[in-house]
């Protein structure tokens, strides 16, 4: 069944928070073993399992306590079927991991009816997520990303959102694969520290040309994977581009993604320092209103973000 895109209620005035950095939670504030980066391996176990629901009750306490609005993302980021294929997965077994990834959260959304709560089915790039690399056509990312995102479409989810995309054409080839599957869908762009994609191509020019080949589709766009002061100098002017980006997942780190990538200890940054640069962009984003973090932020990250900018 077709979802309704304009439906989302985060397309209107309420913030809605969704969570931090889930792989670097697990990895340094957990203990867990993560290879490749990815979190979806933990629901093999129920140990594991049970170390997600708690993660995301933890966001979700913090919008009931603030009274915002919620998006539980899936832990489904590396998901698809080259990662999958890397860690021993077979196409079934990945459809399955998908599937359990979403029924965890309808159990967490189930005990916190009194706030709104929007499922939404993780993807990630088929390649690295802090290099372009070997870029795909729009029809080979499209063919690509089309098997995870159908198994979202028989779900519970809502909608789905491409995360730390580094190139138009993937975000354009998910854009068809999930008008395809009648799914909303958001576009989350990642950025260097100059505030330009991977490849070097502007914000600007990715989301204005991602919505002129796909008829304008994605709800909305976002930026992930990036610290606040990589990107808001690239956030000036009155374009209708800025009216698009409804969502910010920033990095608690201010490094550079090859920096990240050579990184053996968290780097936390400062929780209420992150949440008074929300604020910031809040001001700069007029339709600002999914907010989250990314590499090394956690609950303490998001709670100070509710305390800024939920007013």
């Amino acid at each position: 069944m077709a979802r309704n895109p304009a439906a989302l209620p985060q397309l209107g005035h309420q913030l809605f928070l969704t969570d931090g950095g889930i792989e670097t939670t697990l990895i340094f504030l957990d203990g867990l073993e993560l290879p490749d980066f990815a979190a979806f391996q933990v629901l093999k176990t129920p140990a594991g399992a049970a170390t997600l629901r708690k993660y995301f009750r933890s966001y979700a306490a913090i919008a009931k306590c603030f009274g915002t609005g919620l998006i539980l993302e899936s832990a489904t980021w590396r998901a698809s079927t080259d990662w999958g294929r890397r860690l021993g997965y077979t196409t079934a077994m990945l459809a399955e991991t998908n599937r359990q990834a979403i029924q965890l959260l309808e159990e967490v959304r189930r005990e916190y009816e009194s706030i709104p709560v929007v499922i939404s089915g993780c993807l990630g790039p088929r390649g690295d997520g802090y290099i372009a690399g070997h870029a795909m056509s729009e029809r080979e990312a499209e063919v690509y990303h089309r098997d995870q995102i159908e198994t979202f479409a028989a779900t519970a989810a809502d909608m789905v959102c491409a995360i730390t995309m580094t190139y138009r054409e993937e975000a354009i080839g998910i854009t068809r694969a999930a008008r395809q599957a009648g799914l909303p869908v958001a576009i989350s762009f990642t950025v260097e520290t100059d505030g330009k994609l991977p490849t070097g191509q502007t914000l600007r020019s990715a989301i204005e040309q991602v919505d002129a080949a796909t008829s304008g589709y994605p709800a909305y766009y976002m930026v992930n994977c990036a610290h606040p002061t990589h990107f808001v100098h690239v956030l000036t002017g009155a374009g209708s581009w800025l009216k698009r980006i409804r969502g910010l997942r920033a990095n608690a780190s201010c490094k550079s993604h090859a920096e990240l990538n050579d990184s053996t200890a968290l780097d936390s940054g400062n929780p209420g320092e992150f949440g008074t640069q929300y604020a910031e962009l809040k001001k700069r984003l007029p339709h600002l209103t999914v907010m989250g973090g990314c590499c090394g932020t956690d609950h303490r990250h998001i709670e100070k973000i509710a305390e800024a900018c939920s007013g």
